[in-house]
């Protein structure tokens, strides 16, 4: 990937460069008549050198290899042609830590070696004034290892970070991907229960209108209430796309009574255990599956009488719908395909961490899930408080006969 020098890129090239110059310039003034260092004066080469290794700089994001070749290869040259030791070595570790940060570390390591291996050889066999001391070869070993450790580090962190965004963007696009298929089941549940309806309704309206019409007029009636209910439910659903919207649908078992009114069907209901606040995800998911369920009957089972039961267990709600089969007349359900209204139930209770059975039941059909509900903690009991202590007499202060009762 190419990578363009940005301004802010071009200032560390630019101050390295100047402390380099002013840096040996000021290092030569002792160094050319140091007996103990016999050092070059600085001639042009020497300038062009110095400013080698700052001017690689410039590209260390885009090639960083490139760019310490040449830093450390300039800085190199410049003290084998004799010139002043100094801020020359600047720019080289500057390019070495870019190397080793961006992962160049099969490269880089070998380099530092060299450079090493390059700055023994010549302060001991080559130097004006040979260092013969292997204390100065030791020193040489331990600064270098320390940029090489820094280096190192600030790769790991690197590499710990772009981890951690790696991560990051994939738990963001995993909850976005679940956030769309609740969205998805939400619209799924709430089209095919108020769709089917207005079918039924309404095949019910074409048969009645001539010879009952005022039969007709409460079919009808049905479905304007049932087309008004799906637009104020999608409403709902759709309204977490707005960022001022809440996180989840409004749907819960307390809307249940206005679900069984709405489908016209005669329903005998039972709440058995004890009846409590619930969970939003158990609590929406025990209307949905409800509310799919009486839909099947719907659109399946005409005519036919439904049981539905609440239990509140200790530790999980079931819901168990239960029809008696219909009259052997599915025109009704004709047409609108078999859809996926049990295994979305199915996914609904084990994305809880609960089970759904659909199966015949006698003539009819029973759906019964049982949704785990998650224990809410305990208050921890508060200590009672010792009571007090009687105040201790003093020493020497006689002890005073209990009062008589009175």
């Amino acid at each position: 990937m190419r990578v363009t020098p940005r301004p802010a890129d071009l200032i560390l090239p630019l101050v390295a460069g100047v402390f380099q110059v002013a840096g040996t310039l000021a290092a030569q003034r002792w160094q050319i008549h140091d007996p103990d260092l016999l050092r070059a004066p600085l001639g042009p080469p020497g300038c062009a050198l110095l400013l080698a290794g700052p001017l690689a700089l410039v590209v260390r994001r885009r090639d960083p290899v490139f760019s310490m070749i040449v830093a450390v290869g300039s800085a190199a040259l410049f003290v084998a042609l004799g010139h002043a030791y100094g801020p020359v070595f600047l720019s080289p570790v500057i390019a070495f830590h870019h190397a080793v940060a961006a992962g160049h570390r099969r490269v880089a390591w070998p380099v530092w070696a060299l450079a090493y291996g390059f700055v023994v050889v010549h302060t001991i066999w080559f130097a004006p004034v040979p260092a013969r001391d292997w204390l100065h070869a030791l020193t040489v070993a331990a600064l270098m290892g320390l940029v090489l450790a820094v280096a190192e580090f600030s790769r790991i962190r690197r590499e710990r970070r772009a981890e951690r965004a790696r991560t990051e963007e994939e738990e963001s696009r995993r909850q976005a991907s679940e956030e769309r298929l609740t969205m998805a089941r939400e619209l799924h549940d709430v089209l095919a229960h108020n769709i089917s309806l207005i079918h039924v309704q309404a095949s019910t309206a074409l048969h009645l209108i001539d010879e009952h019409p005022e039969q007709a007029r409460t079919a009808l009636a049905t479905i304007k209430q049932a087309s008004k209910d799906v637009l104020t439910e999608m409403r709902s659903v759709l309204s977490v796309l707005r960022d001022d919207a809440p996180r989840s649908p409004t749907a819960g078992l307390d809307l249940l009574d206005d679900l069984v009114g709405r489908t016209g069907l005669p329903v005998e209901r039972e709440v058995t255990g004890e009846v409590r606040p619930l969970p939003a995800e158990v609590d929406r998911a025990g209307y949905r599956i409800a509310q799919e369920a009486l839909t099947n009957v719907t659109r399946h089972a005409r005519g036919a009488s439904v049981r539905l039961v609440l239990d509140y267990g200790p530790r999980a709600l079931t819901v168990r719908v239960t029809d008696s089969g219909g009259s052997g007349d599915e025109a009704s359900g004709q047409g609108l395909g078999g859809g996926n209204g049990i295994p979305g139930m199915r996914e609904r209770a084990s994305a809880l961490g609960g089970t759904l059975t659909a199966a015949r039941h006698g003539r009819g059909f029973r759906v019964e899930a049982r949704l785990p509900i998650p224990e809410a903690p305990r208050p921890i009991p508060k200590a009672p408080r010792p009571a007090p202590e009687a105040p201790r007499p003093l020493p020497g202060t006689p002890r005073q006969p209990p009062e008589a009762p009175r």
